[in-house]
Formats: structure tokens, sequence, C-alpha cells
């Protein structure tokens, strides 16, 4: 008499096999219960047992207008100092890569040039990939007089920071969560409207003038901000952190 077997148990095994053999990247999508349904002929139903079980084994995660992901360790950075979305991946052990998506001098947006002064910029937008995944869709805008000698070759290479021919006296920078615009959800592979935290930065020479203003936009399954606290009564409040009303 054959062993009778129980379907959703089965296709877990199937699942647990393909994500063994690295067929779903960590952090990354796995086909939405409809495509699985129709893959594996079986119910919703019984996909999302098999789904659920392997949650419970810690290799799958749900997560609200993703779907169904294989598991990753959320990459950390910290709020503590300023630096580059490069060095914060190395020193996870990450592998960093960019990928420039456009290079050119426009004409700032009013947004930025209420904060960079004058009416031309260098207008950059990239890719931050970890591991071959995208990690952040960033938007950098330098004023033109500071980035004239700037090439695509160069942003390609090394960070703003690298390139700015200024002394620099730190930065501020806002986080907030949003929902991922169609521009963004194709650059970062994650739906539409799915979760997103966007950080704005503006970054500041000697003297306090800002020399840089940048758009961060990060999966928010794929990242975690960290504030040290610090214990001395004569600081009133966390590095890196502010209230805003």
């Amino acid at each position: 008499m054959p062993v009778r077997t129980i379907r959703y148990r089965d296709i877990a095994g199937a699942l647990k096999t393909r994500l063994g053999n690295g067929e779903f990247t960590a952090g990354g999508l796995l086909p939405s219960e409809a495509e699985l349904s129709a893959s594996y002929e079986a119910s919703r139903v019984t996909i999302r047992k098999a789904l659920e079980l392997l949650r419970d084994e810690g290799l799958v995660e749900s997560r609200q207008g993703f779907g169904w992901l294989a598991v990753s360790r959320p990459l950390r950075q910290t709020l503590s100092r300023l630096g580059t979305i490069e060095d914060q991946l190395a020193a996870s052990g990450v592998t960093a890569e960019r990928q420039v998506l456009s290079f050119a001098f426009v004409r700032a947006p009013e947004s930025v040039a209420e904060v960079l002064g004058g009416e031309e910029v260098l207008q950059v937008q990239r890719l931050n990939i970890a591991d071959g995944r995208p990690f952040a869709k960033v938007t950098v805008w330098c004023p033109a007089e500071l980035a004239s000698e700037m090439s695509r070759g160069d942003v390609e290479r090394q960070p703003f920071l690298e390139l700015l021919d200024v002394e620099l006296n730190g930065a501020r920078q806002v986080i907030g969560a949003a929902s991922a615009s169609s521009e963004d959800a194709e650059a970062l592979d994650i739906p539409k409207g799915s979760p997103v935290l966007r950080a704005e930065r503006v970054t500041y020479g000697v003297g306090g003038r800002p020399v840089l203003m940048a758009e961060h936009i990060f999966p928010a399954h794929m990242t975690h901000f960290v504030v040290d606290l610090p214990a001395d009564e004569t600081q009133e409040s966390a590095v890196g952190l502010r209230w805003l009303s």
C-alpha cells in the first residue's frame, strides 16, 4: 500500500529545497500564493498552510504590502556619525556596489533650491546594491559650482563625500515612513505601494553652508536605523535623534 502523504507538507518540503538551493535570495520575494497555487496545482489554503509551516521553521516571513519573503537579517545603519552607505554595508560584511541611473546638470527643484540656493545643481540618481540585491535608491543634488569638475565616472567610483573639495561639518537627516512609487518599486524590485523608509539628508560644510542634499529610499524590511542613547546627563538628546512636531 502506498504511503499517504500530506499535500501541504510535500509543498513545504519542495519550497524548502528551493530555498536551500538559493533560488530565492535572502530578503527576496517568493512567488505569490496564486502563482504557487497554479504551479503546484493546489488550493490557496494548502499553499498558505505550507508557507505557514516554513514560517514556523524561520525560513520565510509574511509582510504587509510585500507578500512572502525568504527570511533575511535586516542590515543595521547607525545614525551617530556621518558616513556613506558603502561604509555601513562594508561594516556589516556585505558586498556593496553602486549603479548610476542618471547624471545631469539641471534646474534645481523648488525644495532643493530652498536648501542649497542657486538655480543649477548636479542631480545624480543611483542604486546601491547589497550582496547583489537593490538596497537603496538615492538621489543626490549638489550646487553646480561645487560639482563643475565632476564626471559620471567620478560618481560611479566614489561617494560625493569623498569627491567634494570642501571641509565637511556634519549633516542633518530626517527619516519617515512612505510607500513605494512606481519608479521606486521598479528600481528596488519591490511591489508598488509597499512600505519604504525615506531619509532626507542635508550635508553642511564648515561655516554652516549646505553643500549636498540627498533622498534615500530603503525597502522597509531590509534596514534598521540604530541610535545610541548616551547616559551622560549633560547631553540633552541622543546623537542623531531629534523630535519633530
